[in-house]
């Protein structure tokens, strides 16, 4: 007998039986789906029985590009929370650094969430400044777009940084014309370096904070979610968290590229809660940094100039021999890669890359993945599907960033194509979406009103050529965003034999108005056939 089973609305994602009435849930999978005859034998003394009426169940939403183990502490004490989705404007950032200096105990303060581009009125903080606003004690801002930080000379001298210290492998630190530290750090490598004590100090109460972070996730109705930059000295904490029972999403590993060009363990490695499935690498860095490798400029606006990225064409991190050395060991050793790259320049690096390392050692099905590509062009789709390469669209960049896209970076014809879902499809891609949390809020919903409107938070539409059908978001919110996970063999559908992780809504997105599906509600998150979030009732 089953111990859960649900009436209502059911949106499967499966295309054998697309829709239902009835699934019925045994020790966390699902072992019956279809009308109400085919579910009722399943109905014992001890069944919790519940109908939803006109609410819509539907897989779990599965989170291909997140950061929980990272965000669980950049939204936790003692990092103060200044992203533009919590302080929109500049005088609330300055004010909100102002007390955190003031509250600050020997450590310092961190803050994590500087936009510019949103938060009209802020430049690029430099030494200078940083120092005068905390000059007794270590002050680091994270940029929103977690490939920059600032610190000042308190924090270079905690973290034990120099004008002499290496840049890291595809990161470095800003300097003078002297050579001196400016208070800068790009990329991860010199990022982690300045605000890696924080991830220390943040150990001890890491299940604590994982399982708010967890929360988090359930309420937008997440019960998966990959770890992109996973690192290994986070085993430990993980593994605690594990064992303390606070995971209620599931968490696929993607452990960041280093020196070695070597795991210390096999592809596949862990269990249906936890497992590692990837390599992450970088090709190039955020649009609103300037570091992304573009064909085309920058504008020359009031902002670019700020910014310091009128008429430039970015730049990347890497070059594409580099990129071909990193790929390759790991590919060797059977990882799938996903590679950051968001510059049509970078895209066409990272392809001519793994172009050459396919050649060589030719694998079926590697599922190898492009992230964010918020610059891709209709022919790069074309090719990567062609090479068996799959993409995963940070499509929320149209909301947030969609006016500044087009008024402040790029103009109506690149900055309106951004993410350009459509073209993906047209290619013949199983495409996914992320949030790159905490960059912006965990949000499928979101996500899927943004591919299908293309309508930024101020109300402009983005090249409307490239919306696509409420079917195909959601696919890529689910069962195509499993399948990069390879985790197409129990996740992103409800079917007999799947992991019995739902999301109950209030609405089915197919059947209203697009413009409001980012109003639906969750009503409840089911996770492995518990309620973790929400209530049936």
């Amino acid at each position: 007998m089953a111990d859960l089973v649900l009436f209502g609305d059911i949106l499967t994602m499966n295309d054998t039986v697309p829709r239902a009435t009835a699934v019925a849930v045994r020790d966390g999978r699902i072992v019956a789906v279809g009308a109400d005859a085919d579910v009722a034998p399943h109905i014992g003394l001890h069944t919790r029985v519940h109908d939803v009426g006109t609410a819509c169940v539907m897989p779990g939403f599965i989170e291909a590009h997140g950061h929980p183990l990272n965000e669980a502490v950049m939204l936790g004490e003692p990092v103060v929370d200044i992203r533009p989705v919590t302080i929109p404007d500049a005088e609330g950032v300055l004010a909100a650094i102002a007390q955190a200096v003031a509250e600050a105990g020997p450590d310092g303060a961190v803050l994590n969430g500087w936009d510019p581009l949103l938060q009209k009125g802020l430049d690029e903080p430099d030494l200078a400044w940083m120092n005068a606003q905390s000059p007794d004690t270590p002050l680091i801002i994270l940029h929103n777009s977690g490939h920059a930080a600032y610190f000042n000379s308190r924090a270079a001298a905690a973290a034990g940084i120099t004008a002499d210290t290496a840049d890291p492998e595809g990161a470095r630190f800003g300097r003078d014309d002297t050579g001196e530290l400016d208070g800068t750090a790009y990329e991860m490598g010199a990022v982690v370096a300045v605000a890696g004590r924080l991830l220390v100090s943040a150990a001890s109460r890491f299940p604590e904070l994982l399982a708010a972070e967890c929360a988090r996730m359930n309420a937008v109705g997440v019960t998966t979610v990959s770890e992109m930059a996973f690192d290994p000295a986070m085993r430990g904490p993980l593994a605690a968290a594990v064992d303390a029972g606070v995971l209620t999403t599931r968490l696929r590993l993607y452990e960041t590229s280093g020196p070695a060009r070597s795991s210390d363990v096999e592809p596949g490695e862990g269990d249906d809660l936890v497992r590692q499935v990837g390599i992450k690498i970088w090709s190039d860095g955020s649009p609103w940094i300037g570091n992304i490798a573009l064909s085309f400029p920058y504008l020359d606006t009031p902002a670019t100039r700020a910014l310091g990225m009128a008429c430039s064409h970015g730049h990347a991190n890497y070059t594409g021999e580099e990129l071909l050395d990193i790929s390759t060991p790991y590919f060797e050793e059977g990882w799938q890669i996903a590679c950051h790259a968001h510059g049509d320049e970078a895209v066409t690096m990272v392809l001519d890359a793994w172009e050459k390392m396919l050649a060589a050692h030719p694998r079926p099905d590697h599922r190898l993945r492009l992230e964010h590509v918020g610059a891709m062009r209709p022919d790069q789709f074309r090719r990567a599907a062609d090479l068996g390469v799959t993409v995963s669209l940070f499509v929320d960049h149209l909301y947030y960033w969609g006016d500044v896209l087009v008024d402040d970076l790029f103009g109506g014809d690149h900055g309106g194509h951004w993410a350009a879902a459509g073209s993906a499809l047209a290619a013949g891609h199983r495409i996914s979406f992320h949030n790159d949390g905490p960059v912006t809020p965990t949000n499928p919903l979101r996500n899927i009103a943004d591919a299908v409107t293309r309508t930024s938070r101020g109300g402009k539409v983005l090249a409307p050529d490239e919306r696509i059908p409420v079917a195909a978001a959601l696919r890529a919110q689910t069962v195509d965003a499993a399948w990069q996970l390879f985790g197409d063999d129990g996740l992103g559908t409800i079917e007999t034999g799947a992991h019995a992780d739902l999301v109950v809504l209030s609405a089915n997105p197919l059947d209203v108005d697009p413009e409001t599906i980012a109003d639906i509600g969750v009503l409840a998150t089911v996770f492995a056939g518990d309620v973790v979030h929400g209530s049936l009732d």
